[in-house]
């Protein structure tokens, strides 16, 4: 069947949180000393990993961990106790990264991202992002103009359920008006993003490197579909 619709993920896919050595100038390790490079890179990777514990957690926070892209609080929770154990103990140094990192305008685009966006609407393709999130992420397209080529945002902290369930996916095709077998799932998460497959979906992986490192892999991705 054509595909008729394209559903984008959001970090890793059409956004990446980059590493800005300016949000980290203050930041200061257990000894009182500057977070070395090394560090600087795990705690962002910590911060945007799609999938899996990214640190030891206590039963609480476990807790929080499993639903943070459902409740906004769980997120911050988490996410603050996540910088504490990847070499940011200060509450207030923490507290200020951790706002930075969901503020969805310092997020970068990756190249083709706006290539894609006004493609597919240029093509008469429904378009829709869905995200597993616990922030309003619509201002970094906005800024852009790019809202106008996104017929629907589906986040999940909005709708109540998080990838893979299928309810998330289900919801985004109700709200474009399109079966699965006429809708590409394009995201940098086999299993979470790939989760959009058990609804009949094609599915295309991306890889979440640097922006500067993947230049046109969205544009790959919709090709090798036949869609632009």
């Amino acid at each position: 069947m054509t595909i008729r619709a394209v559903l984008f993920d959001f970090s890793g896919t059409l956004f990446r949180l980059e590493q800005d050595e300016t949000w980290l100038t203050d930041l200061t390790d257990h000894g009182g000393g500057r977070l070395d490079l090394e560090t600087q890179t795990e705690l962002i990777r910590r911060m945007t990993a799609p999938i899996g514990q990214v640190v030891d957690l206590d039963d609480e926070h476990r807790h929080a961990w499993e639903n943070r892209d459902l409740d906004p609080e769980l997120h911050k929770k988490v996410y603050l106790k996540v910088l504490q154990q990847s070499g940011v103990p200060r509450a207030d140094q923490a507290r200020a990264l951790y706002e930075r990192l969901i503020t969805p305008t310092r997020w970068t685009p990756y190249p083709d991202t706006d290539a894609v966006l006004k493609g597919s609407a240029g093509k008469g393709l429904r378009v829709g992002v869905l995200s597993n999130i616990a922030f309003d992420i619509r201002p970094a397209f906005t800024g852009r103009g790019w809202d106008a080529y996104v017929d629907e945002f589906v986040l999940s902290f909005e709708v109540g359920a998080i990838k893979p369930d299928p309810a998330i996916f289900r919801i985004a095709l109700e709200r474009l008006d399109m079966a699965g077998e006429e809708t590409l799932m394009v995201g940098d998460s086999d299993e979470a993003d790939g989760g959009a497959r058990a609804l009949g979906c094609a599915f295309a992986l991306v890889d979440p490197l640097p922006t500067a490192e993947r230049a046109d892999g969205l544009l790959a991705a919709l090709r090798s579909h036949g869609v632009l």
